[in-house]
């Protein structure tokens, strides 16, 4: 006989696994005061491009979330290629913890994310990102009937990710929350 676990348990793994990790804008923007002319430009352009790869390993942070919570792998290669610590590591006990309970996601999350800060001048670069999760779609389901966790239903819903510029030049996001009392 399976044991069923607590709906407050799966409420939590839903809220951690779309976006675990810190909340908050970091402050800053793309260009110092009294900036002019070509440096402006300059520091548009390195804004703009920041902006480009933030999001595109935001995307690919989804993507391979989705995937190795559907496989349940907290050990997937497509994890460490978008995802760093702190994230990395609270994703991947997640998505562990989910399959030690049975559980797996299914289903399509929507994603629209926007930039909120761009951060070039900091120790290393970071871009803020603000994001309406749609996740009515997708469901935490016991894997061995497909029946929905009690307690996993979700909406639509605010989360907030920070993106960080690695010495490797890559941008991998490394912190995230998901903010469910934020319809949006």
């Amino acid at each position: 006989m399976r044991r069923r676990q607590p709906a407050y348990l799966w409420a939590a793994l839903l809220a951690a696994t779309l976006l675990v990790g810190g909340c908050g804008n970091r402050p800053g923007g793309a260009t110092q005061p009294g900036a002019s002319g070509a440096a402006a430009a300059t520091a548009d352009a390195g804004a703009a491009e920041a902006e480009k790869s933030a999001l595109a390993a935001y995307a690919g942070y989804l993507d391979a979330v989705r995937k190795a919570e559907r496989t349940g792998d907290p050990l997937d290669p497509g994890l460490r290629k978008y995802l760093a610590d702190p994230l990395l590591t609270r994703v991947r006990l997640t998505i562990r913890d989910a399959k030690e309970h049975g559980a797996m996601r299914t289903g399509k999350l929507v994603s629209n994310p926007t930039v909120t800060a761009v951060d070039l001048v900091a120790d290393p670069a970071t871009v803020s990102i603000q994001d309406c999760i749609d996740a009515t779609g997708y469901r935490l389901v016991y894997k061995k009937d497909r029946k929905v966790v009690p307690g996993s239903a979700s909406g639509r819903h605010l989360a907030t990710a920070t993106a960080t510029r690695y010495p490797d030049g890559r941008w991998l996001i490394s912190a995230g929350a998901s903010h469910e009392d934020q319809p949006c």
